[in-house]
């Protein structure tokens, strides 16, 4: 059975790579870029990790933490994007990802609490 929400982060984390080295490389930005990374793919490795949950509880946790670090990597990109490192349509497009997600995990978090 197909799992959405763990094929988009990990999808959403190789993105997050590579906007990564596009930063580095050609923008030599190295402090933001380097949070932005390790939210941006922290989303996808707690969805995996949720996915042997030793319990409904820490599923709930793990999906909840991926929330977290879904609304982190937002901070980043829009901070990314008010400092110029990012154009406009770089930062839409990575926005409309990250928006997608954090819906997702808002909703598995809502209908998994206690």
């Amino acid at each position: 059975m197909k799992n959405v929400i763990e094929e988009k982060s990990f999808d959403f984390a190789v993105r997050i790579v590579n906007l990564y080295k596009y930063l580095t490389n050609n923008k030599n930005e190295y402090v933001l870029s380097k949070q932005l990374l390790r939210c941006g793919t922290s989303i996808g490795a707690n969805v995996s990790e949720a996915q042997k949950a030793q319990s409904k509880a820490d599923f709930h946790t793990k999906m909840c933490i991926a929330l977290k670090e879904a609304n982190e990597t937002l901070y980043w990109l829009k901070l990314l994007y008010r400092t110029d490192f990012l154009t406009l349509k770089e930062f839409e497009s990575t926005e409309l990802d990250i928006r997608e997600i954090i819906a997702i995990l808002t909703a598995i978090c809502s209908k998994t609490s206690d």
